[in-house]
């Protein structure tokens, strides 16, 4: 094949349990993850590309960027998907080369895991690409040594993260579910978010407590339960998200009084996720965020949705 495309959806985080931290300076988590229809998409194509070619190896990679906010997302090495782009070619035992284009819609630094997204469609893109037939437990591998939420890009669906979040088990269960996303003006660093939730912690003297799965946010998902599931919503970062960015409280409460059944911040923010009722309940509470003006921008989804899915490919 000389071009393949892969689709792969954002996430949003239904509860984040952050554990005290470890030794190694991760946290141990509780993730409950939900693929939403939010797309980023990723084309790995054969030969050099328009941007900087960078080498890893016997791999040449070369990526450009579309889309929402292209600009803010590195081209060099430091790139998750160039490094997932690296890391699948390092089996290939043979020199490849690949250019990658990524456009994007999911927010960049927007605590919905765009970046994660990209590597997981990269490693789907290159080894079909290269026609490596790589297992997908080795795949899976590879994402959590990139990054802590790319296997969930990987997976999609719901699901339940433990250890850095990479630990998946799937979550059965029907249901569809509609969603608000606030994008706010300009992005957050997880790390801060984490060091500040940490700070928080030893302020107030509250420690942390062992990461636990919901029980009642679990047997909402069960039960297809919006309203349930709604109000067992929960981010233990959500506290220092809305610190480092003081505007998400009143995103957060406008979502709350045009009858969201449940808000939160996503991930480690600055995006607010907003369940609805119904599809037509999403399009009217995105229209009152909008018209409220407390938010940048405003995109109704929709979720559960698979992972990393190709979608195109040429010969």
């Amino acid at each position: 094949m000389t071009s393949v495309t892969v689709r792969v959806p954002a996430k949003v985080n239904l509860q984040l349990a952050v554990g005290p931290r470890r030794d190694d300076g991760y946290h141990d988590l509780v993730n409950v993850f939900q693929a939403v229809s939010l797309f980023d998409e990723v084309t790995a194509t054969t030969g050099p590309g328009a941007g900087g070619p960078l080498t890893s190896g016997d791999v040449t990679a070369s990526v450009v960027v579309e889309g929402e906010a292209a600009d803010q997302v590195p081209l060099d090495a430091t790139n998750l998907a160039v490094r997932a782009a690296f890391a699948v070619g390092a089996r290939a035992g043979r020199p490849v080369d690949v250019a990658l284009r990524i456009r994007k819609a999911i927010p960049v630094a927007g605590g919905m895991a765009g970046g994660s997204a990209d590597a997981a469609a990269a490693l789907v893109a290159c080894d079909e690409l290269w026609g490596l037939a790589l297992p997908r437990d080795e795949l899976m591998d590879i994402a959590a040594d990139l990054g802590s939420d790319v296997p969930f890009a990987l997976l999609g669906g719901t699901a339940v993260g433990t250890g850095r979040g990479e630990r998946l088990t799937s979550l059965a269960g029907g249901g569809e579910y509609h969603w608000v996303f606030a994008l706010a003006d300009g992005g957050l660093s997880t790390a801060k978010v984490y060091a500040e939730c940490d700070r928080l912690r030893e302020a107030t003297g509250e420690p942390a407590a062992w990461p636990e799965a919901s029980a009642r946010l679990l047997a909402a998902l069960e039960a297809a339960d919006a309203k349930e599931l709604g109000e067992s919503l929960t981010n233990d970062l959500q506290p220092a998200a809305v610190l480092l960015h003081r505007p998400l409280s009143r995103t957060l409460a406008a979502g709350r009084e045009y009858g969201a059944l449940g808000a939160l911040v996503s991930g480690s923010g600055p995006t607010c996720a907003f369940l609805a009722g119904s599809a037509d309940h999403a399009r009217e509470l995105a229209l009152a965020l909008d018209v409220a003006g407390v938010c940048r921008a405003t995109v109704t989804a929709r979720g559960p949705v698979p992972g990393a899915t190709v979608i195109g490919a040429t010969a």
